[in-house]
């Protein structure tokens, strides 16, 4: 997807110049010129990188040679954002990838390629999700001086009928043929001649939505917020959430009526960086999440860290920072206790007599090391939900599909925060 603001709105094609859309590259020098033309501004954000076969976060351009500096900065500037969640699956994470993630398995498409060719394999994962994308690009950054993936979250639907609709219980389907009907949850998204590389409409994903933290609803104020990462992603709900990071932040400061105020003069939001740790010092959090207004309730809100060692080598972990239902948290900073679950599948209800409708926290990083250069997001979970196909089957009076689960636990992702020492 590319997004635009300059002089010329009125949707027609300009010459700004041809590129091959097999390599961004070529695209990043088309958008280039298309600002020195017009005097607008421009950014791309990726699609599909969980169908690119390990090719959207390669360590390699297109031509297979190294990633440079040049290009890392390049990509840096022009990608500013990355959609991890779409109708073609989610792009957080995978099991794979993070095994000690209990929420990983999140409507993963994982089998094949976006046309069905060629098979998925392990090795590829890494390239292809937005969490060990973030990894990566701290080793890059550190060889190269530029962190090449230093990417925001972003979300959309891709949906091709023109309707916005990411609720599970108002999903319309990608296209046409798969608007509701007792038979869509049964038709071919990726055909395959392999029936083991194969994607059924029942796994599509009822996402997804990007939110963006603006100064006023005007295009030049939401095209800059997206060029400063200041964005979250979310799986199709309406969950809003805020994250501030500093040096200084006390408890009570998440409980200010200027809480945003506070955030912006003594630290910043997310999209940002930090540098600069005082003596003895660790980051300290300010987050706050609250439920979509006619939807679930939140089960918790996660700190997701990755950081880079003296040795070179990428680590993740999980923080549970502000949880439902009076649970705490134990040594490792995880809640094993699941929420539970209120659902009725055989009417496709649920009730929110189980987690919060709000959750925030102060919260500082117990294992900072300012030597280390690390990200950090939030995760924001809600409890479970029926899937739209269990919608479908209540509805219609049908069998629910085999292929997927019959609940699910919509969430939200923030852009992470960036330590640099």
């Amino acid at each position: 997807m590319i997004f635009g603001d300059g002089p010329d709105r009125t949707g027609q094609v300009l010459p700004y110049g041809t590129f091959d859309t097999q390599d961004p590259e070529e695209l990043w020098n088309y958008l280039e010129n298309y600002e020195s033309v017009t005097g607008g501004t421009a950014i791309a954000i990726p699609h599909n990188g969980n169908l690119s076969n390990g090719q959207m976060f390669a360590k390699s351009d297109v031509r297979g040679d190294p990633i440079t500096r040049a290009y890392a900065e390049a990509r840096s500037r022009w990608e500013p954002l990355h959609e991890m969640s779409q109708v073609k699956g989610d792009e957080e994470t995978h099991p794979f990838l993070s095994p000690d993630d209990e929420f990983a398995d999140y409507e993963n498409w994982d089998v094949s390629n976006l046309d069905g060719s060629a098979p998925k394999t392990k090795d590829m994962l890494q390239g292809e999700y937005a969490r060990s994308a973030l990894r990566l690009g701290l080793e890059l950054g550190a060889e190269l001086g530029v962190n090449p993936f230093k990417a925001g979250m972003s979300a959309a639907s891709d949906s091709h009928t023109g309707l916005a609709t990411t609720r599970e219980e108002n999903y319309f389907g990608k296209y046409q043929k798969t608007e509701p009907s007792p038979i869509r949850h049964n038709s071919e998204v990726i055909p395959a001649s392999d029936p083991a590389l194969r994607t059924m409409t029942s796994q599509e994903v009822a996402s997804g939505l990007v939110a963006v933290w603006a100064r006023e609803n005007s295009r030049d104020e939401i095209l800059g917020a997206m060029k400063r990462r200041e964005v979250y992603a979310t799986t199709g709900t309406r969950i809003r959430v805020r994250m501030f990071a500093g040096w200084d932040f006390e408890p009570d400061d998440v409980s200010r009526p200027d809480f945003a105020a506070a955030g912006y003069a003594r630290g910043v939001p997310m999209g940002g960086d930090l540098t600069d740790a005082p003596s003895g010092g660790a980051p300290t959090f300010l987050i706050r999440a609250l439920r979509d207004p006619d939807g679930a309730n939140l089960d918790r809100a996660q700190v997701i860290k990755g950081w880079l060692d003296a040795e070179g080598e990428t680590h993740e972990r999980i923080y549970d920072v502000a949880v439902s239902d009076g649970r705490y948290a134990g040594a490792d900073g995880r809640v094993r206790q699941p929420v539970g679950s209120t659902v009725d599948i055989g009417t496709a209800t649920f009730t929110n007599t189980i987690g919060a409708p709000f959750l925030s926290t102060h919260w500082t990083d117990p294992d900072f090391d300012p030597d280390e250069p690390s990200f950090y997001y939030v995760r924001v979970l809600e409890i479970p939900t029926p899937r739209w196909t269990t919608y479908d089957a209540v509805f219609f009076g049908i069998e629910l599909p085999d292929a997927v689960p019959a609940t699910i636990q919509d969430r939200a992702y923030t852009s992470p925060i960036w330590y640099t020492p």
